[in-house]
């Protein structure tokens, strides 16, 4: 049978619609696209698929299971891997990883894995009734900090082995960025509640509203009777430019605006925590989170929205999928531009008025693209007399975030490295005895997937520390 060259197509909202609404935008598979997508997988013997997983999910094993439409033993196959199925298959950048090493990708697209993940993933969730069986107590107490992706995957991996996690959470809701920083239109909050819940069942406490550093110190946690701690408490600290203005009313970090958003529900009538609502608005910077914030001010009612970035549409960083869907759904992209300054109303005739401190504008530079910078890509350049005004009411910067110093600031011992990020061994062990790390609290922003990897890493190593015991 021919190859089909190209992946079965993703169902999803039409564009105009989809833009008003927080509904999400790919529909996923049916039985029939699951299986005939199934069926372009080569089966290769050497598995270079598997090699891109930072979970190292047998990903052959399981697109032979759904040829055969043998669905559950599909999930069950990636369960062996992946806590989070449901979650991945939404929100890896599978093109640069599983898909990006696909032996058929070197002539054709590669296989859609991470759409034939996410059809398993909700197959299960759709069909399966089964009691999940709790496993036998070893004794053993582990407290996991963040219950974002590499808290989760750190606490189902050792839930399964009998361990006793706690998980501890800041925030009134379990996920960490899964349900703050990713919106509702990418990744449906009911997906991450079933995900946790999950956990729940295999015997995993979650406490949330408990700030580690400030409700609890990590030397308290062992003091209350927990053996070792993995802490993965995310990258939740914004970076700013540090140019005039962005203490205006109507700038917000990209954090801000997302957590207000997916966590807070302002887009609510009469919300507890208001967000802007209409106007212009200008997104700054390029990555996913970028995205995710530029999609999401449009559903929020913005008349327009702009993705300020200075480099070129090859150098940005976002994935291409999320490129797309934002053009689609009309946001503009004002690429090669970089803003060096926020303007704001002042009436210094009436210190009342009730618009003075608000944004007004935005100053920008026009760049272009110089010499290549020590990762590979083009340095940008300012060019002369290039400055120009954006008429926007709301900005939103996204240029990163880093990891809280809190925990640092309350843990003796623990070592940092300059960027903030925790310094752990090649077992994910910090500075401090039983203390282990991963995610985005050691590496800075990365990716779901891998910060689950680190889980898993983690996982490992504390119960190798703790079977010795």
């Amino acid at each position: 049978m021919a190859i089909n060259p190209k992946k079965h197509e993703m169902p999803v909202q039409d564009a105009k619609v989809r833009a008003r609404n927080f509904d999400e935008v790919a529909l996923g598979y049916d039985e029939e696209n699951a299986v005939n997508e199934a069926l372009r997988c080569l089966n290769c013997v050497n598995k270079p698929c598997v090699s891109g997983c930072p979970v190292n999910i047998s990903i052959p094993e399981f697109i032979s299971k759904i040829k055969e439409k043998d669905y559950e033993g599909a999930y069950q196959v990636i369960n062996k891997s992946s806590s989070l199925p449901a979650v991945c298959g939404r929100v890896c950048p599978q093109e640069n990883q599983c898909e990006g090493k696909c032996t058929l990708g070197i002539k054709f697209e590669p296989v859609g894995i991470g759409r034939l993940e996410r059809f398993v993933a909700d197959y299960h969730n759709a069909n399966n009734n089964k009691e999940i069986e709790c496993p036998k107590d070893n004794g053993h107490k582990v407290a996991v900090v963040g219950s974002g992706p590499s808290g989760l995957t750190c606490a189902g991996d050792l839930a399964k082995k009998g361990y006793k996690v706690t998980v501890y959470e800041a925030l009134h809701t379990a996920g960490g960025v899964l349900v703050y920083g990713i919106p509702e239109f990418r990744l449906p909050k009911a997906i991450v509640a079933k995900e946790v819940d999950t956990l729940k069942k295999l015997g995993v406490d979650v406490e949330t509203n408990v700030v580690i550093g400030k409700t609890l110190t990590i030397d308290e946690l062992f003091e209350m009777g927990y053996e070792a701690v993995f802490v993965g408490s995310g990258a939740g600290l914004p970076n700013f430019m540090g140019i005039p203005g962005e203490s205006l009313k109507g700038v917000y970090s990209a954090n801000e605006f997302l957590t207000r958003s997916n966590l807070m529900k302002a887009f609510r009538n009469n919300p507890v925590t208001p967000i802007m609502k209409g106007g212009k608005v200008a997104i700054v910077g390029g990555g996913n989170v970028a995205m995710d914030a530029a999609r999401t001010a449009l559903r929020l009612g913005a008349e327009h929205v702009y993705v300020v970035y200075r480099r070129s549409m090859e150098e940005l960083p976002a994935r291409k999928e999320e490129v797309e869907h934002a053009i689609e759904e009309g946001v503009d992209f004002r690429l090669l531009n970089n803003p060096v300054e926020i303007l704001g109303y002042n009436n210094p005739d009436n210190p009342r008025d009730e618009r003075n401190g608000f944004v007004t504008g935005m100053k920008c530079i026009r760049m272009e693209l110089g010499e290549p910078d020590e990762r590979g890509r083009r340095r940008p350049v300012p060019v002369a007399d290039s400055e120009f005004v954006l008429d926007v009411d709301t900005v939103v910067i996204s240029i990163g975030t880093s990891p809280n110093p809190l925990i640092k600031d309350t843990t003796p011992g623990l070592e940092i490295n300059s960027h903030g990020g925790i310094i752990i061994n090649e077992d994910a062990l910090t500075s401090r005895n039983a203390v282990y790390a991963g995610g985005d609290a050691v590496t800075g922003a990365a990716t779901v997937i891998s910060a689950m990897g680190a889980g898993k890493l983690a996982a490992r190593s504390i119960d190798e520390y703790l079977s010795k015991k």
